[in-house]
């Protein structure tokens, strides 16, 4: 077996390569990735089935939350929309050599800033196994390299869906070698970390201990978030049919989710809170007022909630306990809706809608490799545009900085786009 080092650089080898990959044949590779996962997806039920009964043991003795277990399956839904993300990824416009800036400084010299490829991802991720299929789809697309390692207890599915990624991409003529590759270990991971000379991205999608870990122990860069502390805040104004549907949502359709909402702020002077409150509890949310800690992902059918006294002190709860993920307000009041989208310092801002919204896919992205609550390169869902950095190209006529030094030439800076 190749070591890791050997595997980061034919990474960094293939991503010089697939930075010249027409548009034309990676939308190939994809269109064949997506039949290919179609035709065989059988043997991947089967493979996610044995991952599955072995993860189920490790539930029943408490080595394994339910949270995972149940982001670990793969059924006909999943299935579905993993096969159309890929196609869809394929239709959207190749972000790489996108003109971003058109400057001409002077005459017959002119700059250009121009989108350009990351360069070797490294992807470590729990569970989901789908993760392989969007986050290579979205590497080829942009044309990155990307290294994978996802965790023991989806191994088996993991490994079955990217042999049809590769056996897919082996099909395509003039389709680089080593742009999708996959790790296993432990040890894999601690030599990923201190890989800078390869790797120039490492994105983790996990609980907060992986992220926490990752960002303490690499000099890479890292994108992602730790926490999903998601809110939604009811305000005086709300219609209770309007929030009952949308925190219900929120909470209930994958409670598992990151953007799964965790607290509930209700306005003091909301006519109908004890009607809310029953009709959560009739959708079988446990709620749960003053908790031990109002920064605690549930990632269950659990809800934290409080009343607070007006818009101001939801502002400053969200800000202060919440994780920058996603966070919405149900009013009917636009002026307070633009303040609390205004001033609440998080990733996505919501009014009138389900924080569950928050993903690649429903954003019309294909897919996304994550979502990242940073501040700098890419924030929200990150799809193909967070997978892209950009270069500078400068073109001249024999021009020299001393001419403009000494004043004999001079910068007039027009933009052109």
């Amino acid at each position: 077996m190749e070591s890791f080092l050997q595997i980061a650089k034919n990474a960094k080898e293939a991503s010089l390569k697939i930075a010249s990959v027409d548009t034309e044949i990676k939308n190939s590779a994809l269109n064949k990735i997506a039949e290919k996962i179609e035709q065989h997806k059988a043997e991947i039920f089967e493979a996610n089935k044995i991952d599955l009964e072995n993860a189920e043991k490790l539930v029943q003795t408490g080595d394994l939350k339910k949270s995972v277990y149940n982001r670990l399956k793969l059924d006909e839904n999943k299935m579905r929309d993993m096969i159309q993300g890929i196609r869809d990824i394929a239709k959207l416009d190749d972000p790489v050599n996108k003109k971003l800036l058109v400057r001409e400084l002077d005459k017959d010299l002119t700059l250009y800033k121009v989108s350009c490829p990351i360069g070797v991802l490294g992807i470590i991720f729990e569970a989901r196994p789908d993760v392989i299929a969007q986050i290579s789809s979205l590497a080829i697309k942009s044309a990155n390299a990307v290294i994978l390692k996802g965790g023991k207890e989806s191994v088996n599915t993991n490994k079955k869906i990217l042999s049809i990624i590769n056996s897919a991409l082996d099909e395509v003529e003039d389709f680089p070698k080593n742009v999708v590759q996959q790790v296993f270990t432990h040890e894999d991971v601690a030599q990923m970390l201190e890989c800078d000379k390869y790797i120039n991205l490492i994105i983790p999608r996990g609980g907060n201990k992986l992220v926490k870990f990752i960002k303490e122990n690499t000099k890479i860069p890292v994108l992602g978030h730790a926490d999903g502390i998601c809110h939604i805040f009811v305000d005086e104004s709300a219609d209770l049919d309007m929030a009952i549907r949308v925190v219900t949502d929120a909470k209930t359709q994958y409670p598992s989710a990151c953007n799964s909402v965790e607290t509930l702020l209700i306005h003091e002077k909301f006519p109908k809170i004890d009607n809310l409150l029953a009709a959560l509890e009739l959708s079988e949310i446990q709620l749960v007022n003053n908790p031990d800690s109002w920064a605690f992902e549930y990632g269950d059918k659990i809800l934290a909630f409080k009343t607070v006294k007006n818009l101001d002190e939801a502002i400053k709860h969200i800000n202060t306990y919440g994780s920058g993920h996603t966070d919405g307000i149900i009013t009917q009041n636009v002026e307070n809706a633009e303040r609390f989208m205004n001033e609440v310092d998080s990733a996505g801002v919501y009014f009138n809608a389900s924080t569950r919204f928050a993903d690649g896919f429903r954003y019309g992205f294909g897919a996304e490799v994550g979502i990242s609550t940073n501040k700098t390169h890419a924030r929200g869902p990150v799809g193909l545009e967070g997978l892209t950095i950009y270069k500078y190209k400068l073109v001249g006529n024999g021009h020299i900085v001393g001419d403009y030094a000494s004043g004999e030439k001079s910068f007039h800076h027009k933009d052109l786009i």
